[in-house]
C-alpha cells in the first residue's frame, strides 16, 4: 500500500503558501482564472497532498493510490500548483496555464495531466464521479480512499444529492465529501442565491457522518482527515469554514474576486502579503 507524506502542521502550512503565490502568478499571466476559490482551498489542498492521501507522484496511476477529485474544476490553478508542490508537474510547467493548447487548461483534464482522476468545470460532476470511483472500490475490495473537493454554490446543483443519496445507499465509508464554504459564488453570496443552510443538517439527512472544521487550520484539518471514517458503514462530509481570497487583504470575502485577475501592481502587494511570516 502507498504512504502519505505525513508533513508537520508548519511546512504544510508553508507549501499552502507557496500554492498561493503560484496560482495568483498563473492567473496575473493568464489573464484568466478565479483566484478567490484558489485561494479559499489551499490549506485543503496543502493538507491533502502533504499529509492524507496515499499517492505517489512517480507512479501517479498506481491501482492502490487515493483517488482526490476536484468538483470545484474552475480552481483548476490551485489544483495545478498544488501538484507541481507535490511533484507531480515540473514548476516551470505552471507558465504555460491556460496558454493555447497547453495541458494546464481552465479546468483539470485527466488525459493531459499527471494527477489529475476526474475531467471537471460543470458543476455538480465531481461528487457524482466520486461516488462512482468509492463504489469501484467497494467492488473490488480495493484499500483506496476516495476524497472530493466541491465548492459551496456548487451544492446548488441537483446532480450532488442524487449522488450523496447514492453515497448512503450504497454505505460506501471510504468517501469523503469536503465543502469549501467560503459563502461566496459568482456574484454574491450563496445565502443571497440559494440558501443552503442548515447545511450539517441537510447532509446528515442524506445518511453522511459531518463535521464542521476551519478550513485554514492546518492542525484542525490534519485531526479531522486523521479520524477518518467517522463512522461504519458511513460516507463522511467535511464542511470547510473558508474565505474566499484568504491571505491577502483586498481579496479576501469579495465576490467580485471570483474570476478577476490581479494587475501587476495588485499581485505585487499580494505576494508580500504571502510571504513566509517569520
Amino acid at each position: 500500500m502507498l504512504n502519505a507524506r505525513r508533513e508537520p502542521a508548519a511546512a504544510i502550512a508553508g507549501r499552502a503558501r507557496s500554492i498561493r503565490r503560484n496560482s495568483l502568478r498563473m492567473v496575473h499571466a493568464a489573464g484568466l482564472g478565479h483566484p478567490g476559490g484558489d485561494l479559499s482551498c489551499a490549506d485543503i489542498l496543502a493538507t491533502l497532498y502533504f499529509h492524507v492521501l496515499r499517492v505517489d507522484p512517480g507512479a501517479p496511476t498506481h491501482p492502490d493510490r487515493d483517488r482526490f477529485i476536484l468538483s470545484k474544476g474552475h480552481a483548476s490553478a490551485a489544483l495545478y500548483a498544488t501538484l507541481a508542490e507535490a511533484g507531480f508537474l515540473a514548476a516551470d510547467s505552471l507558465d504555460d496555464f491556460m496558454k493555447p493548447l497547453s495541458a494546464l487548461n481552465g479546468h483539470p483534464n485527466r488525459v493531459k495531466v499527471p494527477g489529475v482522476e476526474a475531467n471537471t468545470g460543470p458543476l455538480g460532476h465531481g461528487l457524482p464521479i466520486a461516488v462512482g470511483a468509492a463504489l469501484g472500490a467497494r467492488l473490488q475490495r480495493a484499500p483506496w480512499r476516495t476524497f472530493v473537493l466541491t465548492g459551496d454554490g456548487e451544492l446548488q446543483e441537483g446532480s450532488n444529492w442524487e449522488a450523496a443519496m447514492a453515497a448512503s445507499q450504497f454505505r460506501l465509508e471510504q468517501l469523503t465529501v469536503i465543502v469549501d464554504r467560503n459563502g461566496l459564488q459568482q456574484g454574491a453570496g450563496t445565502e443571497e442565491t440559494v440558501a443552503l443552510e442548515p447545511l450539517v443538517d441537510r447532509w446528515r439527512s442524506f445518511g453522511f457522518e459531518v463535521v464542521e472544521v476551519d478550513g485554514h487550520d492546518i492542525g484542525a484539518l490534519v485531526s479531522v482527515f486523521g479520524r477518518l471514517p467517522l463512522g461504519p458503514a458511513r460516507p463522511t462530509c467535511i464542511i470547510a469554514r473558508t474565505q474566499k481570497g484568504r491571505g491577502v487583504s483586498f481579496i479576501q470575502d469579495r465576490a467580485d474576486w471570483h474570476h478577476r485577475v490581479p494587475t501587476t501592481a495588485e499581485l505585487n502587494d499580494a505576494i508580500m502579503e504571502l510571504e513566509d511570516p517569520s
